[in-house]
């Protein structure tokens, strides 16, 4: 039987993605193999995002095509568009699937390499092939963008606004709940769009998560990513009041200056946001807000700079993700002036990190005594104990048994630190409405 191994670059619309791909080549009868283990099929789904971005895909396509030479390596998502737009090519990748036809990656595979269909009929095991299972799924609901922030190439290989009528989305998630997951994570590139301000009709993004908790063994629904000027009233009183939704939003920041936010065309300033965490907070106290933080944007100076760690300070975020900026290309600030130089960059992101980890400390602190829930995923390697992730997006680790995989428990925070989140077992597996 053929073999295939997957890997994804970048955000949690390429992981949903990636998983569609794979179950397309699981339910056809290829056997899903790990990446770092020889495969007939390598699949890389890579991202553009930074320049690191595209050299990690670059990497990626090289490295698969190293573990076995005689391999089809198969490259898709936002740095292999740019591939195609650009006429470049990978000489180790030897097909390009357009982002836009990911989700038909198998079919290009099949008919660009006839010999796989072949053995595949020939060498078809009997049977059902076994679904692969995780804690928590990511569930697509939209795509595409328009914002067009002066920085980003994601509208150039995700042009089209699409949501997933919610129908779908349902019928998805009722799946999934019957394969066994009690979280779901939705998703997409501008998911506060869903619904009528994309076009689609039916509900918007807060009735579809009150239609979502209605499906019976769905335990938690989580908001990935969303825009600060998308979170609607109606998002707000469905976190603050639903039981089944995470208390948690990421919310990218970018810059904490406003000259810089207005450079970047971003539709907000820092009072707009600063305003918008305060009234989260107000409606739901210990809100978990993460978040992205670029540095290093064309024009940052050192006020600039300091304007962004004063939001920092002010937001509390639990988690951030920090990047330095990149030029992208066919972007506005690609051409723009006052570019920041690479070791500014550096030493600007090792204090914001430091920064961030003192803030993310005391957010995390806030829970030492009290009681969350957990959803129990693995036994850490480091420690041996093992680890799951509670409402509030602290991840926890615990004394406790395998067996605990994939359950809901209470875990009482009994230590933080530098090193992380350290609690005791204290509970039964329970439910959101319990």
């Amino acid at each position: 039987m053929p073999t295939a191994a997957f890997t994804t670059l970048g955000c949690k619309v390429n992981q949903y993605e990636t998983q569609k791909i794979l179950e397309s080549f699981e339910a056809q009868g290829f056997e899903i193999v790990p990446f770092e283990s020889p495969a007939d099929v390598y699949v890389i789904n890579t991202c553009s995002v930074t320049q690191s971005a595209e050299a990690k895909s670059r990497q990626t396509v090289r490295r698969a095509s190293r573990m076995n030479p005689n391999a089809i390596v198969v490259m898709t998502g936002c740095y292999a568009q740019f591939t195609l737009r650009r006429g470049e090519k990978l000489d180790e990748a030897h097909l390009v699937v357009p982002n836009p036809e990911k989700l038909r990656t198998l079919e290009y595979v099949l008919e660009h390499f006839p010999h796989l269909r072949e053995r595949l009929e020939a060498e078809r095991r009997a049977g059902e092939t076994p679904i692969r299972r995780r804690t928590r799924a990511v569930l697509k609901i939209q795509d595409g963008c328009n914002v067009n922030c002066s920085f980003c190439s994601i509208p150039l290989t995700r042009p089209v606004m699409r949501s997933t009528p919610y129908t779908e989305v349902l019928e998805e998630a009722r799946a999934l709940v019957a394969e066994g997951y009690r979280e779901i994570v939705l998703t997409g590139v501008l998911i506060g769009d869903y619904g009528p301000l994309s076009g689609s009709g039916g509900p918007d993004l807060a009735e579809l998560c009150a239609l979502l908790s209605e499906i019976e063994g769905l335990e938690r629904i989580r908001i990935s990513s969303i825009e600060p000027t998308l979170i609607s009233d109606a998002l707000i009183e469905q976190i603050a009041t639903n039981p089944k939704m995470c208390p948690h939003l990421h919310i990218p920041l970018q810059s904490g200056d406003s000259r810089i936010l207005k450079a970047m065309n971003r539709p907000y300033d820092q009072a707009f946001y600063l305003d918008l965490c305060r009234r989260l907070r107000e409606r739901i106290p210990d809100l978990a807000i993460s978040t992205d933080i670029m540095v290093g944007f064309p024009g940052e100076d050192e006020e600039a700079f300091q304007n962004t760690c004063k939001v920092v300070e002010a937001a509390e975020y639990c988690r951030a993700h920090i990047f330095r900026y990149s030029p992208r290309p066919e972007t506005p600030a690609e051409a723009m002036e006052a570019q920041v130089p690479e070791p500014v960059k550096t030493e600007r992101s090792q204090r914001l990190q430091a920064l961030c980890k003192q803030v993310q400390l005391r957010y995390a602190s806030r829970f030492i005594g009290r009681v969350e829930r957990v959803l129990v995923e693995t036994r850490s390697k480091l420690s041996g104990l093992m680890t799951g992730t509670s409402d509030h997006y602290l991840q926890v680790e615990f004394a406790g048994s395998p067996s605990l995989a994939g359950q809901l428990v209470s875990v009482r925070i009994v230590d933080v630190s530098p090193e992380g989140v350290m609690g005791e077992l204290v509970g039964a597996v329970h439910s959101a409405t319990e």
